[in-house]
């Protein structure tokens, strides 16, 4: 069991400083009726000369925390029955969950993923079949379940990746090369580079896995789905290209460069592959190189439920507590750390006994408190409304997108010094 500190009485300010609401309106409209829109789309998509009734198909599925992943999935399995198909749920998330069976198909449980709610069942297995190696040396692996079903359809969001930059990022060809690789796949694929591999392992995976298409998922900054797109194979590469440059354009941050403190509500594999998107609290948390943005000292409270207990990148924050790492299993949060080979995402920040500790604690350090800049996120997937220290509201104010409340919030912490939602 972790034990947490307590903030030397020397160095608590006397005071916390009050924020202020920052509603953040993003220009990106979003589907009405997801569901109905993707039937249309299906609909339109041509499949029937190479499918025959009775034929299976494994869906893949990873464990992001996609909005509108639900009834995404359910419009999906309701069109491919209606084909006549017998499609089922498999993972596709390299060693998420543990590297077990059981632990991925907890995962998909906790995003919503089971056959009460989508219509198929969720088949989960670690096997995976070796596709030769590529001209990089690095040996190829796919999902065995993947390779024996009739056809496969793959469900993915694209957006930009929190570890490398490449053309290609996040997104379908990532779900067939690190997703379906399963704990193997998934390790050698960090090992030779993400950015180098994700497109030639595709591609081999492509000539192998009879794929029926795929759901190419781009979200609005605010949550929503802005566009999905069904994707014969040949224009995974293609798709995945066009999207991200989209979801750049789109990509939601903090509005400010420089933070003495960044509170981080709650972080998880739901929220982003790395628990706290680096693209927003700082590549360099995690990857190192400049520190643009600035945020100073980050804190984490929180891990989300669907994590289940991995708290790979954790290592990014400066501070947490002992309810944060009550929530965290170690093994399957080594595990990813191991298969990712970013170590440092794993390291533990320093623990503190409460919030309220963690926040004395990174105020301590600030020289004077009437000129702190301080920003309060719930995470890093959803910036539509976040709160600031006074400081920051000149620098905001009158900002094209951005609304600011300028009625002082006071942080309210309860008995045991746990921090109230705002």
């Amino acid at each position: 069991m972790t034990r947490g500190i307590q903030a030397p009485s020397s160095g608590r300010p006397d005071t916390l400083p009050s924020l202020y609401a920052v509603d953040q309106k993003f220009q990106v409209p979003t589907m009405g009726d997801v569901e109905g829109e993707l039937r249309e789309r299906l609909l339109s998509f041509p499949m029937q000369h190479t499918i025959r009734p009775g034929q299976t198909v494994a869906v893949a599925i990873g464990s992001r925390g996609i909005h509108d992943l639900v009834p995404i999935v359910r419009a999906l399995i309701g069109h491919l029955k209606a084909l006549g198909l017998r499609p089922h749920i498999i993972p596709a998330m390299g060693s998420h969950g543990g590297a077990t069976a059981q632990g991925q198909a907890e995962v998909l449980q906790g995003l919503g993923i089971m056959e009460s709610s989508v219509g198929a069942p969720v088949v989960s297995s670690m096997e995976v079949v070796s596709l030769g190696t590529l001209a990089s040396g690095m040996e190829v692996f796919c999902a065995k379940d993947a390779l024996l079903a009739d056809h496969l359809v793959v469900v993915n969001r694209v957006k930009p990746h929190t570890a490398f930059r490449g053309q290609v990022e996040s997104g379908l060809c990532k779900m067939l090369a690190v997703g379906l690789g399963r704990k193997q796949g998934a390790s050698l694929m960090h090992r030779f580079g993400l950015g180098e591999s994700i497109v030639p392992a595709a591609l081999r995976i492509l000539e192998r896995a009879h794929v029926l298409f795929g759901l190419a998922i781009l979200e609005s900054p605010s949550g929503g789905t802005a566009s999905i797109r069904v994707v014969p194979p040949g224009e995974f590469p293609k798709t995945d290209q066009e999207l991200l440059e989209k979801a750049w354009e789109i990509f939601p941050r903090i509005p400010v460069e420089q933070l003495d403190v960044l509170l981080v509500e709650r972080m998880g594999k739901d929220i982003s592959g790395a628990g706290m998107d680096p693209n927003v609290v700082g590549f360099w948390r995690r990857e190192g190189g400049p520190r643009v943005p600035d945020y100073r000292t980050l804190i984490v409270l929180e891990l989300t439920p669907a994590s289940h207990g991995n708290a790979t990148g954790m290592g990014m924050a400066d501070l947490t507590t002992k309810r944060f790492m009550a929530q965290v299993d170690m093994e399957a949060t080594y595990t990813n750390a191991l298969t990712s080979g970013v170590l440092r995402s794993a390291r533990l920040p320093v623990v503190m006994n409460t919030d309220r500790e963690a926040l004395e604690a990174a105020l301590a350090h600030v020289p004077d408190m009437s000129r702190v800049r301080m920003a309060r996120i719930k995470d890093t997937l959803h910036l539509d409304r976040f709160w600031v220290s006074e400081q920051l509201l000149p620098e905001l104010r009158g900002k094209e997108g951005l609304v600011v409340d300028h009625r002082p919030l006071p942080m309210v912490f309860d008995e045991a010094g746990r921090l109230q939602p705002m």
